[in-house]
């Protein structure tokens, strides 16, 4: 259904430097780096279909995160997504809505880990057993 998911960032590099390691331990590579004519920076994470891109506002405010918008990453385990929190936390993240670990609802009993980047967009690592 989706094409790509794209966050702001007043920082590219910082950015950067977070999502090279939280998006590598899923299988995404190194980034395409894009700079557009009016000059803002760009970076393009691909891997298994889908695109996640990270990009300095393009006109030139500043970034903020959605209020209510969480991004959801897929992984592998539970145990993936206790290392994707681990790993986004000691990378600037900051862990929000408890410690990983199973939640039952609507959707039956997921096994998820909130963060938060360094500039404040909330992201999700959820496994669904299957």
């Amino acid at each position: 259904m989706l094409s790509h998911v794209m966050v702001g960032t007043n920082d590219i590099e910082r950015a950067k430097r977070f999502y090279d390691a939280v998006l590598g331990l899923l299988g995404a590579g190194e980034p395409a780096r894009n700079q557009n004519a009016s000059g803002q920076t760009r970076l393009f994470y691909r891997h298994d279909g889908s695109t996640f891109a990270v990009t300095e506002p393009l006109d030139g405010q500043e970034a903020v995160p959605a209020n209510g918008g969480t991004i959801g990453f897929k992984c592998n385990s539970p145990e993936q997504v206790q290392e994707f929190h681990d790993v986004a936390v000691a990378h600037g993240g900051t862990s929000v809505e408890g410690a990983p670990g199973p939640r039952t609802g609507p959707m039956g009993t997921l096994y998820l880990g909130y963060v938060r980047d360094p500039d404040g967009n909330k992201l999700c690592a959820l496994h669904r057993p299957a």
